[in-house]
């Protein structure tokens, strides 16, 4: 199964594995979920150690589950598994009884794993102990954790600047590593805190802190139970969020109506076997999407104006009873100004930009104008587009007009990826901090924290490669395979003369490294933190700002294992030594120290430790879900946003590019090498590209392409991939990632957001052409 490969983002495969086309399904989950998580668990863990932890996965009392972050019910979590397939395959990936000690890393080189696709590295297993590359090193070789922290500190402590080291955070990171991780960073003295935020819902924490007063959403999982219309955009549940299925079934049962709007016909959004239910295991399938807009690669713009001018128009016809103008003329400025701007759009010349018919547009209209109760939700598919922020706000736009924020039952929704992405962000993992949080941080610890806005991702990528960074050191996440640009991001990474990964398990980031390279083994969400003798407990924040404990169960496959609060505050003592303010062991001893910080330094955690310790946690406030915004640029009022929409002009030959992940993968971790809901099997070097499209380049069915970007006049190429014919819209074309993600340009970035572009990539396709990779 092995491929050769020159660069790290395998983009040059010798060969293809033996893929199997089948037809896409209309419905998700049902008997084959529950076939495919169990089987997955029991392989890698076995029936004992699996079902133990399945049982107490997203259970109150149990452990967070360590891949999506869609909420857990507030008091009806089901008794007998609270987790979806994806989650039970993340599961399964930590709870593994394989390990990699010293004898593994002895017997393979760097070089030899870099020659293993994604699937296969992340497959050898967990990492058992701290391992070191030294300068010219082929083989990494077991190292002591103090020998290790002293090596780390002598880089940092020999740095010209502070900020020529920066610091990377995945989503999967608690609340409280996140909040000693980013006391530490600022310590010693930089704001280089890029996070995957960066690459996900950046354009989301801009856009609604901009208009609403608040990054987050104003929702919670039962207003999905009471409402009347629930807007699906730019997110495929099924396979990113699998449990939000079961909402969608409940608001359906109570009569809701669910309106989908993406390129593609995602089995998730169609229809939902719930295995939980008589009926599910019986095969009898919920309907979900009542309405399905097939809406172009970045159409959404112009689709959410042209229900708007629908909208307007029905008002017109009857005044008031379309528009909430109380709701408008209490909490809204610049609706004059918008509605003057809508007056310069033609419904038709929308409705061809966005790629749907007038008739199914005006079916979403008038599903929308007699109801106030709307829920939007949306994902990557509207965040990663240069116009992210934009579109976001126009969703905004479209609330307010309805009065759909601070009610039940209504509201905005951004569906977040990883399990604590936005706990990270809580907890003051940021590279642009307010100045009112350096405020507290200076009041409650004493020392001056840094005040000089740092790197996000896309800008440490750019300072690596232009040898401003010198250290990388990751809580976390696999930087290498997430990021844009990966053969640029590849280069900057070797010019870094330290890189370290806190990491369960082995990526392609470990395998492309600086001069020197240390990972450091953690603890996964599923295991047993012991502290003093006693299991410990972390925290987590959901994408609905709830607050909840999570406590492993599982036995560590490794006494070598070290959590990644312990990793921060050893690594602290041994670089900031007696300068150091900051009383490290005692957040290293107690998870509730670290938790009275936290409360002392971020406002909504008032009595941390007793609120946490209540079966299923505790909201954090959130104004606009009460109907208040605290914007105060515009006196506690919304802005009505005006924007205008994006223009991609294409070549003959050029096609719109979406990347996009496959069902058996959560971000960039593989879990298998099927796609069932879209019928690929065995393969995932595939293109879906529209029937006509085929016929019109002279290609065919199951040919063998290479893909090509040309921004900025550099050539980025993904080499040897296959045709798949699919229902997508004409000069849409749509990827794996992180196979694609070389394609993306590093400069090619939301506006405002700094979010790379990674669904909307402008693209050429060409015959494949065999390399000689000797």
């Amino acid at each position: 199964m092995s491929r050769k490969t020159d660069i790290p983002s395998e983009q040059n495969p010798e060969e293809l594995l033996d893929l199997k086309v089948t037809k896409p399904k209309s419905w998700a989950a049902g008997i084959p979920a529950v076939t495919e998580a169990l089987a997955d668990v029991l392989k890698e863990a076995g029936p004992v150690r699996g079902m133990e932890a399945l049982f107490h996965m997203n259970k109150k009392g149990g452990f967070d589950c360590s891949s999506c972050a869609w909420p857990d019910p507030d008091d009806d979590r089901s008794p007998i598994a609270e987790y979806c397939e994806n989650g039970a395959k993340a599961l399964a990936e930590e709870a593994t009884t394989k390990k990699l000690t010293g004898e593994f890393f002895a017997q393979n080189s760097v070089a030899d794993l870099a020659k293993l696709n994604d699937y296969e590295i992340g497959k050898k297993g967990r990492i058992a102990q701290p391992v070191y590359l030294p300068k010219g090193g082929t083989h990494y070789t077991p190292i002591g954790w103090d020998l290790a922290f002293k090596i780390i500190a002598d880089h940092l402590n020999a740095l010209a600047s502070p900020n020529e080291a920066t610091f990377y955070t995945s989503g999967r990171t608690s609340n409280e590593a996140s909040f000693t991780y980013q006391l530490f960073v600022r310590e010693f003295g930089t704001n280089n805190m890029p996070d995957c935020s960066n690459m996900c819902h950046e354009s989301t924490g801009v856009a609604l802190a901009e208009s609403i007063g608040i990054g987050k959403g104003t929702v919670t999982l039962n207003d999905f139970y009471d409402t009347d219309v629930i807007i699906i955009m730019g997110q495929n549940p099924g396979t990113n969020h699998p449990r939000m299925l079961t909402a969608l079934q409940k608001a359906k049962d109570n009569g809701s109506k669910i309106i989908a709007i993406n390129p593609l016909f995602e089995a998730g959004l169609m229809g939902f076997k719930n295995p939980q239910t008589v009926k599910g295991l019986m095969g009898i399938t919920t309907q979900l999407a009542d309405l399905y807009l097939q809406v172009k690669i970045n159409g959404d713009m112009a689709l959410l104006k042209a229900i708007e001018k629908l909208l307007y128009a029905a008002e017109l016809e009857k005044p008031g009873t379309v528009f909430d103008h109380q709701h408008i003329k209490n909490n809204t400025v610049g609706y004059t100004e918008f509605l003057r701007h809508l007056d310069k759009y033609k419904v038709e010349d929308l409705a061809t930009a966005a790629g749907v018919p007038v008739r199914q547009i005006q079916e979403a209209a008038d599903m929308l104008k007699n109801k106030s109760r709307i829920i939007v939700c949306w994902a990557m598919g509207i965040t990663q587009h240069t116009n992210g922020v934009a579109t976001i706000k126009e969703i905004v736009n479209l609330a307010m007009l309805k009065g759909s924020i601070g009610k039940p039952g209504a509201g905005l929704c951004p569906v977040r990826g990883h399990s604590n992405v936005q706990g990270n962000r809580t907890m003051l993992i940021y590279d642009k901090p307010f100045e009112k949080q350096l405020d507290k941080l200076k009041e409650v610890y004493g020392f001056e924290p840094p005040r000089e806005h740092g790197y996000d991702v896309v800008e440490t990528i750019n300072a690596m490669n232009e040898g401003k960074l010198k250290v990388f050191f990751a809580m976390g996440g696999n930087f290498l395979s997430a990021t844009p640009d990966t053969a640029y991001t590849a280069e900057g990474l070797r010019k870094m003369k330290l890189t370290v990964n806190v990491s369960t398990k082995l990526n392609r980031g470990h395998l492309v490294h600086g001069e020197e390279s240390i990972i450091l083994p953690t603890l996964a969400r599923s295991d047993k933190d012991v502290v003093g003798g006693e299991v410990q407990f972390i925290t987590c924040e959901n994408s609905m700002g709830v607050i909840q404990s999570s406590k492993g169960v599982l036995s560590p496959i490794s006494d070598n294992l070290m959590s990644e609060n312990k990793i921060v505050c050893e690594l602290a003592k041994v670089t900031l030594g007696s300068k150091s303010v900051v009383n490290w062991d005692r957040f290293a001893k107690s998870y509730d120290a670290v938790r009275d910080d936290i409360e002392k330094v971020i406002p909504g955690f008032d009595d941390y430790n007793e609120r946490v310790r209540k079966p299923g946690g505790f909201y954090l406030p959130n104004a606009a879900r009460e109907g208040k915004f605290e914007t105060k640029e515009f006196g506690n009022k919304v802005p009505f946003t005006i924007s205008e929409l994006p223009d991609h002009k294409l070549a003959v030959d050029e096609y719109i590019m979406t990347t996009i992940r496959s069902h058996d993968q959560f971000n960039t971790t593989i879990y298998g090498l099927n796609d069932r809901y879209r019928g690929i099997h065995n393969e995932r070097r595939i293109i879906f590209m529209n029937r006509n499209d085929i016929q019109k380049a002279g290609f065919k069915e199951g040919e063998k392409v290479d893909l090509f970007n040309y921004h900025g006049d550099k050539e980025r190429v993904a080499r040897l991939f296959v045709i798949i014919p699919y229902n997508i819209p004409e000069g849409n074309t749509a990827t794996y990632y992180p196979e694609t993600n070389v394609l993306v340009p590093i400069d090619s970035v939301a506006e405002k957001s700094n979010t790379p572009t990674s669904k909307l990539v402008i693209i050429k396709i060409k015959k494949h052409v065999p390399q000689n990779l000797n």
